[in-house]
């Protein structure tokens, strides 16, 4: 199996990239910076620029990442950025897999479960469509591009929750409860998909090997959490308590538009990973978290 991936360097793809390697794979890692990336061993490097035909020749697969992080003030521009690098970095893929001359068999792009929308209490999974909102319709774009290949390949659409990992929004969070000063977002009552990163990157190389999976696929835990639960599993973990809750005010006034990511409800399934047996490393919510927190 020889892979591309784009968004090598970021906290999905770099662990994507290291278990590919680990299981003998080839990797070809794309970047905008080929002269100054620093491969992991056995990576090739191919130059990635959005707007121009990605060089996928030779590949078999191909796993799509990369994007501006949605962490961040939402300014009008961005907005810009986050809708426009994944549309155009999709974009790029695609049409770099629709001239190829031997096309790769696979491709797996990355979306969000921000697919949905704000679900309430609402289950979700693979079959539920779209919700409202910004990330919804980010989402609906980027999956548009990733799906012009399905004229010549097959494509996962591979939608994302909350990743529990050392990097992501985890590296803001976890110092905050270790100093013992975390606490429930809003009410707390918001649903959560969590998962974990090696859950993600175990997720899009076992849809990359599995051919009976295309379209949707949720990469979440196979149970979701309220974000109080999800505060009291943490708080546990790190031996803290957690007694500062952030009221839901606070957050729109610091957060502006990303306080949505925090709370609105997001109570997403895995419906094929569930129907297919996929073996989770870290199939619940405390074991993922005690992982991150060091406490296996």
């Amino acid at each position: 199996m020889h892979l591309g991936i784009t968004g090598a360097t970021g906290f999905i793809g770099a662990r994507a990239a290291a278990l590919a390697v680990e299981r003998g794979w080839g990797v070809t890692v794309f970047t905008r910076r080929p002269d100054t990336f620093n491969s992991p061993e056995k990576c090739e490097v191919r130059p990635f620029h959005p707007g121009q035909p990605a060089d996928v020749d030779g590949l078999d697969a191909v796993l799509h990442l990369a994007g501006e992080p949605v962490l961040g003030w939402w300014s009008a521009e961005k907005r810009r950025r986050i809708l426009e690098s994944r549309v155009l970095g999709t974009r790029s893929v695609v049409d770099g897999i629709l001239r190829a001359a031997r096309p790769p068999r696979v491709l797996v792009s990355g979306s969000a479960t921000g697919f949905y929308g704000d679900t309430g209490d609402r289950e979700v999974s693979e079959t539920s469509p779209a919700g409202q909102g910004f990330l919804a319709g980010v989402t609906e774009a980027w999956e548009a591009e990733a799906e012009r290949a399905a004229a010549v390949t097959r494509v996962v659409r591979l939608r994302t929750g909350f990743v529990l990992g050392p990097g992501g929004a985890m590296k803001l969070v976890l110092p905050v409860f270790r100093l013992g000063l975390g606490g429930r977002l809003g009410g707390g009552r918001q649903w959560m998909s969590c998962v974990h990163v090696d859950d993600v990157a175990g997720l899009a190389l076992w849809a990359i090997e599995n051919e009976s999976i295309h379209g949707p696929l949720n990469a979440v835990l196979p149970e979701p959490c309220t974000n109080r639960e999800f505060t009291r599993a943490l708080a546990r973990a790190v031996h803290r308590p957690a007694l500062f809750p952030v009221p839901a005010f606070v957050l729109r006034l610091t957060l502006g538009g990303l306080s949505s990511v925090l709370l609105n409800s997001s109570r997403v399934l895995p419906a094929v990973a569930e129907s297919l047996a996929f073996p989770y490393a870290f199939g619940t919510l405390a074991a993922a978290i005690a992982d991150v927190a060091g406490c296996r």
